[in-house]
């Protein structure tokens, strides 16, 4: 089973910034993806930075411009840089490691792991 670990929230006035770090118990750079989402007090989880094994990334258009996601070697950590912060920003991040293998019957087999999740709070 592997796990993964997010770190980093807290309370951040708005136009402030917050670095999150997610760690996992195998490398980072194994995965097909590594991804960062939030859910929002009452809403639903939703995807706002991923990252490929190559090292391709995507954004949601709230947060394009705003936020980078990013993985070191070294440190064996996934991390999502968070610029001028916005009250609407606030919600539980959670770090998400996706990786896909080849069945028997040349099925893809995905597999999602989850952290348990680091609260921002970004509030005045």
């Amino acid at each position: 089973q592997v796990h993964v670990v997010e770190s980093g929230g807290g309370v951040v006035q708005p136009g402030g910034s917050l670095t999150l770090s997610c760690t996992a118990s195998k490398s980072v750079f194994s995965f097909n993806t590594m991804g960062w989402y939030r859910q929002a007090p009452g809403a639903q989880r939703e995807l706002l930075a991923s990252i490929t094994a190559g090292g391709v990334t995507s954004y949601a258009d709230s947060v394009q411009g705003r936020f980078t996601i990013s993985k070191d070697r070294a440190e064996n950590t996934l991390y999502l840089q968070m610029m001028n912060l916005k009250p609407e920003d606030t919600g539980v991040y959670y770090c998400n490691a996706h990786e896909e293998h080849i069945g028997v019957d040349l099925e893809i087999i995905p597999s999602d792991y989850w952290g348990q999740g680091t609260l921002v709070t970004v509030s005045s």
